[in-house]
């Protein structure tokens, strides 16, 4: 439990120096406003199908895999549907700009780096694999159904956006890569492999220069502070709970049930909110201020909630 808590600790350490360039950036006018809208469409348009693609190069194909990566992808559906269904059910205040972030933060984690060296630490590769089919599903849910839910009531671009976007485009590209084993030249790999490793860097350093902006705006809320709070309990308690439960009651029904898939899955459902939150409520329009402070707050918050629950999972599927 203690390296638990020494990794995500570190995590999180790392996701702040990030984002305290961002917000030097910010105050010493290193980036305006301009620029950042630019920095944005390079993550969503370039950087984020880059990282679909090469999640799937990085993955070997074999045949006795396949089934538990099934299952994989049915949990990883699973959460994010459970996710909805709870942000919806709990965020009706009316308020289009916010309403869209506060439910965009429930529904997704941030399953990349928080959840993939998590993953590593305690289930070695195997669990990076199965927390990758997590990530791969996050970034199919993220550019559809989580644009969709954003920017709803406006417009953005209608059903031509959902379902060709950053997400799908990467997906399509990759899973030729995944199924037959292709490598691609290193002229042509080692280009996308750079640009998928600048998916947390860019996120977080915009989320530190957004965080800047919303310092400069009057103290929130009290119907802002409650919400953030029942965001908090959400996403860091609630959701992964219920995956968890979901999970276990599973496992008397699979044969030949991975617990290594079930604790992966569970790692996944626990991160906090996704930095792409800020990303997208930036380019739709939405409250930006909140998506930042959902953010920092969960990730944060996150130091003593995810070891608990991984702990939790570990023991319950037998691996601790």
């Amino acid at each position: 439990m203690l390296e638990n808590l020494l990794l995500v600790s570190k995590q999180v350490g790392i996701l702040f120096a990030l984002m305290s360039v961002g917000f030097m950036c910010n105050r010493r006018r290193i980036i305006d406003a301009v620029a950042i809208k630019g920095l944005t469409e390079l993550l969503v348009l370039i950087v984020t199908p880059c990282i679909i693609m090469h999640s799937f190069m990085q993955q070997t194909f074999a045949p006795s895999l396949l089934g538990d990566l099934g299952w994989a992808l049915v949990a990883s559906v699973f959460a994010h549907v459970v996710g909805s269904a709870i942000a919806i059910l709990f965020f009706r205040n009316g308020d289009q700009r916010q309403e869209g972030v506060l439910r965009f933060a429930v529904m997704f984690s941030n399953a990349g780096f928080m959840g993939i060296p998590l993953e590593y630490a305690i289930l070695g590769p195997q669990g990076v694999f199965f927390g990758a089919m997590y990530v791969v599903v996050f970034n199919l849910a993220c550019w559809s159904w989580g644009v969709f839910v954003m920017y709803r009531g406006a417009k953005a671009g209608g059903w031509k956006s959902i379902l060709v976007n950053p997400g799908t485009v990467g997906v399509a590209l990759g899973m030729p890569f995944f199924l037959f084993s292709i490598k691609l030249p290193d002229v042509v790999g080692v280009p996308v492999e750079m640009l998928a490793g600048l998916n947390t860097p860019l996120a977080m350093i915009m989320v530190g220069w957004y965080l800047a902006e919303s310092v400069k705006c009057k103290v929130e809320s009290v119907k802002w502070k409650v919400e953030s709070v029942k965001v908090v309990v959400l996403r860091l308690l609630v959701v992964p709970i219920a995956v968890i439960g979901a999970l276990a009651c599973a496992r008397a029904f699979i044969s030949n049930f991975n617990p290594v898939m079930a604790v992966a899955i569970a790692t996944a459902a626990c991160a906090p909110v996704a930095a792409l939150t800020t990303v997208i409520a930036a380019r739709y329009d939405r409250d930006v201020s909140m998506a930042t402070g959902l953010v920092a707050s969960t990730t944060l918050l996150s130091i003593l909630t995810m070891p608990p629950i991984v702990g939790f999972a570990l023991w319950l599927f037998a691996l601790n």
